[in-house]
């Protein structure tokens, strides 16, 4: 049973009708008349998904982006790689059932493949804590990465996350510290990682893996710090303004490209992933042997620098400028405001605060006698 989304009901329609006249079970078989009407609605259906997935706002690409049927990690593990051997465990407390990690091959080369895994249905999806990572979760990618980077070989991680999990026991065992050790060991690493946002990409749930020398979204995933329903919580007490809030965000796969915080878009098939996943599944693997090919032939170091200096360039224009024209950690210098300049100066010299303090004094005194 196919699950639609509530700016969909003239495509359900449309393929409601379709599948009655393609019904094997129908008495007199399909007519030269009903063969002609089949056509006619099949160039409708196509015509409707192109109106609705053309002009999709912020709001319902995170809703395409959380389709129950959208392709999962899993899906894409078991589609595009060869040999998978699972690993399990972070060796402190135990095993993350959200998510899928392993080693295995790609195009006949070794690779550590993360992925989050939300569940195909509903026990499945409380087995995977719907794809919300524990603190061990994040240790196993941390173990996972660094067995990587001992042997030499490219990380991909598929993310797929609401965020990572709140619980009172997650936050117990260390939560904020695994999500900020899991970033840390991403940016420390000299093989190249590569991830990819197939759903959704929630706040450091994601970051923890998305912190690499590629970022890379589908066309109808998100990225974003919070949830629209969170934001709009936040700033106007109100979940549903999440519209106004997703809007805001720039969560949507071209306003990141456009912010430069990630690096590609990977065009979903017509009515999003969950319609063709094995032609959104040929194309990740494009991207992913493109990518790989782009890291062959840097050294460790290389790789490490370019990974340094693309988020370092991120915002730039907004509090850093280039120095030089060369396009190195080198040329980007921190441009800090007057005002903050001005506490430095004072916290740093006492005697000028003195002063400073004196003839705010003496000012006040003269402005009463005044």
């Amino acid at each position: 049973m196919k699950n639609y989304l509530n700016f969909e009901k003239d495509i359900k329609s449309l393929e409601n009708e379709i599948e009655k006249l393609q019904d094997p079970f129908a008495k007199d078989g399909i007519t030269q008349v009903e063969t002609g009407k089949l056509a006619k609605l099949q160039n409708d259906l196509s015509s409707k998904l192109n109106e609705i997935y053309s002009n999709l706002d912020p709001w319902q690409t995170t809703m395409v982006a959380r389709h129950e049927d959208r392709p999962k990690s899993k899906f894409f593990i078991d589609n595009l790689f060869e040999d998978f051997f699972p690993i399990h465990g972070d060796r402190l407390f135990g095993e993350d059932k959200s998510l899928i990690s392993g080693l295995a091959t790609f195009q006949n080369k070794s690779v550590m493949v993360i992925g989050q895994e939300k569940g195909e249905d509903l026990d499945s999806r409380i087995e995977r804590n719907f794809g919300m990572m524990k603190p061990e979760g994040y240790r196993k990618c941390i173990r996972l990465m660094k067995l990587a980077d001992r042997f030499k070989i490219p990380v991909i991680s598929f993310i797929d996350t609401p965020g990572a999990y709140p619980g009172i026991g997650a936050e117990q065992r260390g939560q904020a510290t695994a999500i900020a050790s899991s970033i840390e060991c991403c940016m420390s690493l000299k093989v190249p990682n590569i991830s990819i946002i197939i759903g959704e990409g929630g706040s450091g749930g994601a970051i923890a893996l998305a912190s690499s020398n590629k970022v890379i979204m589908l066309e109808h995933s998100i990225y974003s710090v919070i949830s629209p329903e969170g934001c709009a919580s936040i700033l106007w007490r109100d979940p549903t303004k999440s519209l106004e809030a997703a809007e805001a965000m720039k969560l949507t796969a071209d306003d990141l490209l456009k912010l430069k915080i990630i690096d590609e878009i990977i065009p979903e098939p017509l009515g999003g992933a969950h319609r063709d996943s094995e032609q959104i599944a040929i194309e990740i693997k494009k991207s992913i042997l493109k990518n790989l090919v782009e890291f062959e032939n840097l050294s460790g170091n290389q790789i490490f620098e370019q990974r340094k200096n693309r988020f370092l360039k991120i915002g730039r224009d907004q509090g850093f400028k280039k120095s030089s024209e060369r396009e190195s950690i080198s040329s980007l210098s921190y441009i800090e405001p007057g005002f903050n300049k001005v506490i430095r100066i004072f916290k740093n010299n006492k005697n000028i605060s003195l002063i400073g303090l004196g003839a705010l004094v003496l000012a006040s005194i003269l402005y009463f006698l005044v």
